[in-house]
């Protein structure tokens, strides 16, 4: 490999904003076979030359893991955004190698042994509270890594580890193709009879797409699929019954068959964690995900899960008893249920979503995001787009100012769904985290940079991206996960921001934004109708505050149904045992479910949340950090929404505490700092209006 080709390659820059611009899939492989070189060359030197020192030890491991997470990064963020056969085949190639070298980093005996002297060194208490994080949470996870393992045991985890990430990422690829192998066309008026305008206009975008040049909104053909943004509208307001029960059974059978399956794929990754678990010393792997959380314990987990369930169950039947009275029948199955729902909602608060849709154009939607973010925090956002290149050109470019005017934080939004090449869902991710770095004798501070990544409805038709509620309120909570990242006052990369926050808290600065969405200045700071400007009717805002918490026992035991079956499977499940994962589903769905999964479903094959992210074991981190979340949001309730000076006091002490103080003290104290005391779950049962029914 000559040195020119190396110097070329824009994956080998290791600093500053990833040029997109030029990044192919066929830089992958040789950029990271030169890092990976080069890496191995740096470990062997830093064991052969440790002093367990700050400056000896976790300053050159921080910029060995700085220097493979900016250009893993990289080819991680394209493959969610950008995905395509020959990004794939790249990132399967390099993958194997990447977690070669993670494995022999954190099963370093040399550098665990500086980590265990530098945390007993007569030094310890000149270490800030960070530092000391750092140190304790490298200790943990060079534990949790396996550095105690040897010989025959030592390969068989660095087997599992590989065949983990191999799975995870064959398990989202199936979601992605199954999802995109779906397209149902129609070409009769009556099968799309009740579907609005905006619906048919995507539906007719798909199908020109798909190369049906005459496609409108008013004619034939109109191509639905099971992206969010096509599939959601169709199960709300399509009348056609059989087509819904058939979109319905496509959605919840998606990567279940064929050449996509992901059946086997799950049974594998449930035995692979739990010899894990086993191999480090844990009985099950719901133990060794909680070593890393909040949460004590799967029993506190438990008990928290059954204290909601309590308080939803019977709220969620009385729910379901009610949509069936309005539908005038006893014989409701699940492609009825949001059907009957959005016309129950619409008769019992007199608006139906899609009328909300004109008043939220995405720009809008921006201003009022920031208009918050300025009114609570003291921060400016402003337009910073040409600054950065960028991978897609909807993408758009951010910079963050603080009150001096000081720019402190940039972001990417990357906010339509491309169904073809970018994953669903939303999620935040970080493209360069905060630092003190010292160059040359010169200190600065590096930038934080964030990814914010929606898949909301695109411009159709000349018009702007109309927003439904619920896409509004998901771009209020990435960019609450998107404000920890930038916000952070930290200035060791190790606890900066997001990184060393305990998965099961790092939710609670994005679930906390999406209360503001309900907020009256907040909203009406925004929602301004695309083509005249006017304001939303004061009568809608009624409706939706009053709307917000119809069907809420449903959506709560939903949410609880999924942290309890993800806990069950790690924690309780035996693979290769007498039940199989859907087994488990249905028997926990007996008292978390009001209407019983069918036989076909398998919505487990498509829940990349626990098989393919972070959540496994985990998924209940959601509920967990909503009580925290409803806690912190009523901290302003209290001082009052409509005092202004009260809630930008307030909005400072969160600043100061929630969003500055990252992952450097454990996030019980961070949630002191800003409550005075521990958390309770009154704040969330009141907000989501089930506390009569406790």
């Amino acid at each position: 490999m000559t040195n020119a080709t190396i110097t070329n390659n824009p994956l080998l820059i290791g600093k500053g904003l990833p040029p997109f611009d030029k990044i192919e899939p066929s830089h992958v492989v040789p950029a990271m076979t030169e890092l990976l070189n080069e890496l191995d060359a740096d470990l062997a030197h830093l064991e052969a030359n440790v002093t367990p020192t700050w400056e000896g030890l976790v300053e050159p491991l921080t910029a060995m893991e700085e220097k493979l997470g900016w250009s893993w990064g990289i080819v991680g963020h394209l493959m969610g955004v950008k995905n395509s056969p020959e990004f794939r085949e790249a990132y399967e190639k390099m993958q194997p190698e990447v977690i070669k070298f993670y494995n022999q980093l954190s099963q370093s005996k040399p550098l665990y042994e500086a980590f265990k002297e530098l945390r007993h060194s007569a030094d310890w208490d000149k270490f800030e509270p960070a530092q000391q994080r750092i140190i304790e949470s490298s200790l943990r996870d060079f534990e949790l890594s396996g550095v105690g393992l040897e010989g025959e045991t030592k390969e068989r985890f660095n087997q599992i580890q590989l065949e983990l990430a191999e799975l995870s990422t064959k398990f989202s690829n199936n979601v992605l193709d199954a999802t995109k192998a779906f397209k149902l066309k129609l070409t009769d008026k009556q099968d799309v009879e009740g579907l609005p305008e905006s619906a048919l206009s995507l539906m007719a975008q798909t199908a020109k797409a798909e190369g049906e040049e005459n496609a409108t909104a008013e004619n034939d053909p109109w191509v639905v699929t099971l992206d969010y943004p096509s599939y959601i509208p169709f199960m709300k307001y399509a009348t056609n019954r059989e087509l819904r029960e058939k979109l319905y059974k496509a959605f919840i059978s998606r990567a279940s068959s064929g050449e996509f399956d992901n059946k086997a794929n799950i049974d594998r990754i449930l035995e692979l964690r739990k010899e894990k678990a086993n191999i480090l010393g844990f009985d099950t792997f719901a133990e060794l995900s909680l070593a890393r959380k909040m949460a004590p314990s799967v029993e506190a987990v438990e008990k928290l899960q059954e204290e909601l369930r309590v308080a939803s169950y019977d709220a969620a039947v009385k729910e379901f008893e009610e949509l069936k009275a309005f539908a005038g029948t006893d014989d409701l199955k699940h492609w009825d249920t949001t059907y009957w729902a959005e016309k129950q909602k619409e008769a019992k608060f007199e608006f139906n979503e899609e009328e909300l849709r004109p008043y939220f154009p995405l720009t809008q939607v921006l201003d009022g995001l920031f208009g918050l973010a300025k009114r609570i925090f003291g921060v400016t956002v402003t337009a910073a787009d040409g600054e950065a290149p960028v991978w897609h050109e909807d993408v758009r470019y951010f910079q963050v100012a603080d009150d001096k005017g000081e720019v402190i934080a940039h972001f990417y939004l990357d906010p339509y769904s491309r169904p073809a090449e970018k994953r669903g869902g939303a999620w935040m991710d970080d493209c360069i985290g905060r630092a003190k770095m010292t160059v040359e004798g010169k200190t600065s501070t590096r930038l934080p940079v964030a990814y914010l990544v929606c898949n909301q409805t695109p411009p159709v038709n000349g018009k702007p991206s109309l927003m439904t509620f619920m896409e509004v309120t998901t771009l209020f909570h990435e960019f609450g996960h998107g404000l920890h990242h930038m916000l952070t006052k930290v200035d060791y990369p190790g606890a900066a921001g997001i990184n060393n926050v305990e998965w099961d808290a790092v939710e609670l600065p994005s679930q906390f934004m999406e209360n503001w969405c309900y907020d009256r200045p907040t909203l009406f700071g925004m929602a301004k109708h695309y083509e005249t400007g006017e304001t939303l009717p004061e009568e809608y805002y009624q409706k939706l505050v009053a709307a917000k918490n119809y069907m809420s026992g449903s959506a709560m035991l939903r949410q609880l149904s999924l942290g309890l079956v993800d806990l069950e499977l790690h924690h309780r499940y035996q693979p290769g045992g007498n039940e199989t994962p859907n087994d488990v589903r249905d028997r926990i769905a007996q008292t978390t479910s009001v209407l019983q999964p069918l036989p076909e479903d398998n919505f487990l094959c498509s829940f990349g949340h626990i098989f393919a992210g972070g959540y496994s074991a985990g998924y209940y981190s959601y509920k967990w950090a909503e009580v925290l979340s409803a806690d912190a949001f009523a901290a302003f309730e209290e001082a009052g929404l409509d005092n202004e000076e009260a809630v930008f006091q307030v909005g400072k002490r969160y600043r100061e505490t929630i969003l500055a103080l990252g992952g450097s003290l454990h996030p019980m104290e961070v949630f002191k700092q800003f409550r005075g005391r521990e958390p309770q779950t009154e704040p969330l049962l009141r907000h989501s209006g089930l506390l009569a029914t406790v």
